[in-house]
């Protein structure tokens, strides 16, 4: 084993939380859907859309980013080969905790274990930290300058329109006579 899989199993819940929130929003939900709600591949995989090959790539990738993003010692997988190998092998791992792993493949599924045992602890802890972020002063002025954008908006909307120049008026029809009455 490596030294970095004793850090992930001492991963408190506020320290994956930081880290899923520094991820891309596509990222972390993979992560939060699958490990945090605790939801089963084949439901994850139906939600996104794939097949549950095609989520456990996105898996693999986002326990990637997320144990990089924790600054944990992990490498990425070395061929297509063995990236289909560690993809399967980490949907068995995150749900037994026996599963075999490949010594490259522990500090990840390590990661996972980690955050599908803390998985209500983290949404709690998430929830915490969206609430913060909504009550936050930065939060509330952002909040107005969108309102002020929209106001300013409107008000030019309602500039262009009033100040448009007058339309002109329909020309008067012509009638052509008719070749046969000259």
């Amino acid at each position: 084993m490596t030294a970095s899989v004793p850090d992930a199993a001492r991963l408190s819940p506020e320290a994956l939380v930081a880290a899923l929130r520094e991820l891309e929003p596509r990222t972390a939900a993979v992560l939060i859907r699958r490990l945090v709600e605790r939801r089963p591949l084949t439901e994850c995989a139906a939600w996104y859309g794939n097949s549950r090959d095609a989520f456990s790539v996105l898996l693999l990738r986002s326990a990637l980013a997320l144990a990089h993003q924790l600054g944990l010692s992990v490498r990425p997988p070395e061929s297509p080969e063995e990236a289909t190998a560690w993809e399967r092998m980490l949907a068995v791992a995150v749900e037994k905790d026996t599963a075999p792993v490949p010594v490259p493949l522990a500090p990840i599924a390590w990661l996972c274990r980690r955050m599908h045992e803390l998985g209500p602890d983290v949404e709690a802890a998430l929830a915490r930290a969206a609430a913060a972020d909504a009550e936050s002063p930065g939060r509330a002025r952002e909040e107005w300058l969108r309102r002020l954008a929209v106001a300013a908006l409107l008000a030019l909307t309602a500039w262009l329109y009033w100040s448009r120049p007058p339309e002109p008026e329909p020309r008067p029809e012509r009638r052509m006579r008719s070749p046969e009455r000259r």
